[in-house]
């Protein structure tokens, strides 16, 4: 037991790990093998032996004067079989009466000797088991893996491993499975020669089939809620735990984010067909169509009536969709100013519009709220500018003295030069490709919009707005969103009406939701939690929250939400993210984390908790899909909040005169 075997230091720091691991890498799938290491804490005899060795022949004895003739058998094989290598060659001779001078190989023996006692040894056993559809396969297999071992050897002066099985196969494999310890095929290795035989794969080893753990795995909060919706499910240390978030802390808002197909949409229709099984009020607002399709799979039958499609490729039943629909002179200015603001959302560059741009817009767009029971929409905003009657009509419902006061005085004043020529041609620039687009004219161009934000939040309804771009186009699909979040924003505010404890929650979700928020997002997530209107922010990558060096979006995510989700990011946004989750994760942790897996920091009791990662689950692990039900869903939806083109397109034409001559 005190000679050594080799180890990596004498393989030139050569990884010995690599020729095992090759083996086993060349396996077919229905072949297999087991390595067992089985250790235990060895006494000291094997040291003390192996120090008084090293001494004795420092003082001028050799290796056999210090063992004796009758001590042969030191050195052991795999498992423990003695070996009569090192005493195989050479004859007896007498030994001699003067100091014997070790040879530089004796003195390498010796040194190996010292350098082995001086760490802590064990007890080792070494099983190997293989199993292969053929006996031959099986056997030929164990003979690769046994040959692997022999690097270790020694042939001279060291140790070395030889397979040895004792007794039956049905005793090994019971041995195998129990861990059991078997004295006489005990062998002592160091700490040194232990690492040598057995280590994790180092992050260069040139081996294929490793599944290398990509990101680091962290534990879950103590106190994990019981209760709430179920997100996914931390696995640490073989123990798996739910991991669930109530309500009270989806009013802080949750954001997502993570390249494509990462699993960000998965955890949001998961979270979605179970606030609709709980009988929650849910908002999903879509730009790709799949997360609305997968959601309507899981629709409860107690809630069909409960459910709202808008979906604008529907163009035979449209749903109207009013900006400018108002009810009081807050909600106009709130619309006034949201209109402005999504207006400057879809332009290039912002700078192109000014201050002069949004007052006259801003008086505009109030004088066609102003006639609450028959408001105006965009497709009229032009005609404004251009139709003193239309104008004088409109001004007949004006109560705000500055609003009568600026079309009756400065507008006029202004067609005396090209003011008023040059932001007509403006206008129409902006709302022309809207107002022409038939699609788009159907639903922007209704007086009263289909649906009811205040009735769905404060009722729990449930409306999904797929807003699929490949359908409609990418400017159409914003706008519609943008004009949809601004009408939740204003009617979560509308809900000061009421006592906060019969305020309901409605939950927001937003897939890509940069496309759909202006600047006053830090409006909606700092007041929309009084209202009880709870967001869920998913996109891909924080550049997208960033237009001409504006930070002021980014700013307001990063300073208000309380439960951040990071699935895999891109390196430009690695830094950012592993601030939020310093310090237990890093950079290479957020960039190399497995495909629908993510970290999560989250609030329990309004107190942030420590990251930890998660794997997402799938909607139909949690709810059963039904396909059957979407179709008539769709049908039910369409007839309920949608009205006949013709209906529609004959108002249009009536309240526009479009097509007439005058």
């Amino acid at each position: 037991n005190m000679f050594p075997i080799l180890t990596y230091k004498q393989m030139n720091n050569i990884d010995p790990l690599v020729p095992i691991i090759n083996v086993l890498s060349k396996f077919s799938n229905n072949e297999t093998a087991a390595i067992q290491f089985i250790m235990r804490s060895a006494k000291s005899e094997w040291r003390r032996q192996g120090v008084k060795v090293a001494s004795e022949m420092h003082q001028g004895k050799s290796l056999k004067q210090v063992l004796g003739s009758s001590q042969k058998g030191f050195l052991y094989y795999l498992l423990g079989e003695p070996s009569d290598w090192f005493f195989s060659s050479g004859k007896n001779k007498q030994e001699s009466k003067n100091p014997y001078h070790l040879s530089p190989m004796e003195e390498q023996m010796v040194k190996g000797i010292e350098e082995k006692a001086s760490k802590a040894g064990l007890d080792v056993n070494i099983r190997i088991v293989t199993f292969a559809p053929l006996e031959h396969q099986a056997k030929e297999n164990l003979r690769r893996i046994v040959d692997s071992f022999f690097q270790y050897s020694s042939y001279q002066y060291a140790n070395g491993f030889k397979a040895v099985i004792k007794g039956n196969g049905k005793q090994l494999i019971h041995d195998f499975i129990y861990r059991n310890f078997k004295e006489e095929l005990g062998i002592v290795l160091n700490t040194e020669e232990l690492a040598s035989l057995w280590h994790l794969p180092l992050p260069n080893t040139p081996v294929p089939k490793i599944r290398w753990l990509t990101a680091r795995r962290l534990p879950p909060p103590l106190n994990m809620p019981q209760e709430g919706v179920l997100i996914g499910e931390n696995d640490y240390r073989g123990v798996k735990t739910l991991v669930k978030i109530r309500d009270n802390d989806r009013r802080r808002h949750m954001y997502i984010i993570g390249m494509t197909g990462t699993g960000k949409s998965t955890t949001m229709a998961t979270m979605v067909v179970q606030d609709i099984r709980d009988g929650k009020g849910v908002c999903i607002i879509d730009p790709h169509g799949e997360l609305i399709e997968e959601i309507l799979q899981c629709i409860p039958k107690e809630r069909v009536e409960d459910v709202i499609i808008f979906d604008p490729s529907d163009v035979e039943y449209p749903i109207g969709l009013n900006m400018l629909e108002a009810h009081n002179s807050f909600e106009m200015d709130k619309a006034a100013q949201e209109m402005i603001n999504i207006f400057y959302k879809l332009l290039p560059d912002p700078s192109m519009a000014g201050p002069m741009f949004e007052h006259y817009m801003r008086n505009a767009l109030l004088v066609l709220m102003a006639d609450k029971d028959n408001p105006g929409t965009l497709v009229e905003l032009a005609r404004i500018f251009t139709d003193e009657e239309f104008r004088k009509e409109k001004l007949t419902h004006v109560t705000d003295i500055l609003v009568k006061d600026f079309w009756e005085r400065e507008y006029v004043a202004s067609q005396r030069g090209s003011t008023a020529s040059d932001m007509l041609s403006y206008v129409i620039s902006k709302t022309g490709r809207f107002v022409e687009n038939e699609l788009m004219r159907n639903i922007i161009g209704q007086s009263h919009s289909g649906i009811n934000f205040r009735q769905v939040m404060d009722e729990g309804k449930i409306l999904l707005m797929n807003l699929s771009k490949g359908k409609i186009g990418d400017t159409n699909s914003n706008l519609l969103g943008l004009i949809a979040v601004s009408k939740l924003q204003m009617a979560a505010l509308s809900r000061a009406d009421m006592p906060e404890s019969e305020r309901r929650d409605f939950f927001l979700y937003l897939d890509e939701f940069q496309n759909f928020i202006t600047d006053s997002i830090s409006i909606i997530l700092s007041e929309a939690r009084k209202y009880k209107l709870n967001l869920c922010l998913a996109h891909q990558f924080i550049g997208q929250l960033v237009q001409n060096n504006d930070t002021r979006v980014r700013d307001a995510v990063f300073g208000n939400v309380g439960n951040l989700m990071a699935y895999r990011i891109g390196v430009d946004d690695s830094e950012v993210i592993v601030k939020q989750f310093s310090p237990m994760v890093s950079e290479y942790d957020v960039l190399n984390i497995e495909k629908f897996n993510a970290y999560f920091r989250m609030m329990i009791d309004n107190t942030a908790m420590p990251v930890f990662n998660l794997r997402c689950y799938h909607p139909f692990e949690i709810i059963k899909p039904n396909k059957e039900l979407v179709q008539p869903l769709k049908e039910l939806s369409r007839l309920k909040y949608g009205t006949p083109r013709s209906i529609v397109v004959a108002e249009i034409i009536e309240r526009s005169k479009i097509g007439q001559l005058g």
